[in-house]
């Protein structure tokens, strides 16, 4: 498989802060890879470096083999970024800011093109629209739209779900989806860890601006044994012998609600018998498979996947 984009031993610190401490791996052409991480990991600044809009220190980004600081124009031409922030320049019409986005590429006469991403993502109604008239969802809309009016073989997504409604999430990952089997590359970044355990088949996770998982996301899941139990407490709370099985200690502390990782079914009745002799009452009792978000706590409280 060719690659994509190659990040290499990618640094960079602002001031006394590391956002990113030595960076590496490949994402191959035609993959649709998920990159996740908490607030503060490094996500964004590592996409700001392959847009071209940051500058690492030092390491090296390659998009389909071309160098994003000494060929930025022909790398930046390859790329389709959707980032977190709503920027939008308010006085066109969301047409005419695709055309002036298709304009940026050099590409004219670029109307059925744009008439297709606009139907794709339900913006035709809204093509003669102002845009700042439009709503969050809508402006969300047209960033993706601005994205992928030059066609880029790859196209990054950075949180571009964040705040908007389902439909758009079903659209939007729909027309993704669609492009991803045509031969596009797809980086996302997203909190919502059941969009990229439907869509990504390759993860990596980012903690401290370092990388502490990279893997498919079934060998991800295959590592993480067992299965959940969530209690919600009605009253009382679950015994301090329990407490090594809980997933989240620190949000379980401020919560009425507590889910713990069990290697099996066996260990249900034991402790459901621990939590009735210590004088708590259970109100709510979910079983739950491991997913992406057991993998993902599990990564980043320490423990190295």
């Amino acid at each position: 498989m060719s690659v994509a984009i190659s990040i290499q031993d990618v640094q960079k610190s602002y001031n006394d802060l590391k956002a990113l401490g030595g960076v590496s791996f490949d994402i191959g052409a035609g993959e649709f890879f998920g990159l996740l991480g908490p607030n503060g990991a490094g996500k964004t600044t590592l996409i700001s470096i392959i847009a071209g809009l940051n500058r690492a220190d030092s390491g090296t980004v390659k998009v389909l083999g071309h160098d994003v600081v000494k060929d930025f124009r022909a790398s930046r031409r390859l790329l389709g970024v959707v980032p977190q922030e709503l920027v939008f320049d308010p006085f066109f019409t969301v047409r005419e800011t695709l055309r002036i986005q298709s304009g940026y590429f050099g590409l004219a006469h670029n109307d059925a093109w744009i008439d297709e991403v606009m139907a794709h993502l339900d913006l035709t109604g809204k093509a003669d629209v102002n845009m700042r008239a439009l709503s969050g969802g809508m402006k969300r809309r047209v960033l993706v739209a601005q994205a992928l009016v030059h066609k880029p073989p790859v196209i990054v997504l950075d949180e571009p779900t964040a705040g908007v409604d389902v439909e758009l999430r079903q659209t939007l990952w729909k027309f993704i989806a669609r492009l991803n089997r045509e031969g596009h590359t797809i980086v996302l970044t997203t909190h919502y860890l059941e969009e990229a355990q439907a869509l990504c088949k390759r993860i990596a996770m980012l903690k401290g601006g370092r990388i502490v998982a990279l893997d498919s996301t079934a060998e991800l899941l295959r590592r993480v044994s067992g299965m959940q139990l969530v209690l919600n407490f009605a009253s009382g709370y679950l015994p301090e012998a329990l407490w090594a099985y809980a997933l989240d200690p620190e949000a379980a502390s401020v919560s009425r609600k507590v889910a713990l990782r069990l290697p099996g079914y066996a260990e249900v009745e034991p402790i459901l018998a621990s939590c009735r002799t210590h004088g708590a009452v259970i109100d709510e009792i979910e079983l739950q498979s491991a997913d992406l978000e057991d993998v993902f706590v599990q990564v980043m409280h320490g423990s190295r996947t």
